[in-house]
């Protein structure tokens, strides 16, 4: 990864994409909404953590990663934005979809800021885009962990979601295990293509996906 100043400003460039420190807040193209399958997150990191995300009594499936604002090659992060930041009660109070409070915390500080909307109003953006998905029940009903076809991860998504078109999706992995299904989404939150930067589809045969606990 190298590092590139322009403007006063920290651009990284990486075989990725193209992204931004500190780019003027609401200028973006589209929104991503990443969600991840807490149990494999718990797995990897949450664990370790003792995050409490991964409380055998959360019971948690997908949840919220982020709704990250897009451009079409590339993304800002970290934006100059005079909104003032959540409260704790706020951000606690996403923990439902989020699976931790500091987790909400954190999408703010890097993307919530970048969406030009107050504190209060991205995090009811990216609950109304939450629930706007139909998630996989399906995946809900395992009781061990299986290895199976990323791609089937994604065939879910879209029967549960006709209106979907398979481009509008991607399913991502990290090592031998499914990660996150990215949406991409208007700014009015309408199903759309992701760029060609998003559109990197896991092309792992038998990823691993654990149970919800």
């Amino acid at each position: 990864m190298r590092k590139l100043v322009l403007g006063g400003m920290m651009w990284l460039l990486a075989a990725t994409g193209l992204w931004a420190d500190g780019e003027a807040a609401g200028d973006f193209d589209y929104y991503v909404l990443a969600l991840s399958w807490s149990p494999n997150w718990c797995a990897i990191e949450g664990d370790a953590r003792g995050s409490e995300q991964c409380g055998a009594e959360r019971d948690l499936g997908w949840v919220v990663h982020g709704l990250w604002p897009q451009y079409e090659d590339g993304w800002p992060s970290y934006c100059r934005n005079s909104a003032r930041p959540p409260s704790r009660g706020m951000t606690n109070a996403q923990a439902d979809i989020f699976g931790a409070g500091g987790a909400a915390w954190y999408q703010w500080k890097k993307h919530g800021t970048c969406a030009g909307l107050e504190a209060e109003d991205y995090f009811a953006l990216a609950r109304l885009a939450y629930e706007r998905v139909n998630r996989p029940e399906v995946l809900r009903k395992l009781k061990d962990p299986v290895r199976l076809p990323a791609k089937l991860i994604e065939e879910a998504f879209l029967q549960a979601n006709p209106e979907w078109e398979p481009d509008m999706l991607t399913i991502t992995c990290r090592g031998d295990r499914i990660q996150e299904a990215r949406l991409c989404l208007t700014r009015d939150l309408e199903p759309r293509i992701c760029a060609r930067d998003v559109r990197r589809d896991c092309s792992a045969t038998k990823a691993l996906l654990d149970p919800v606990r």
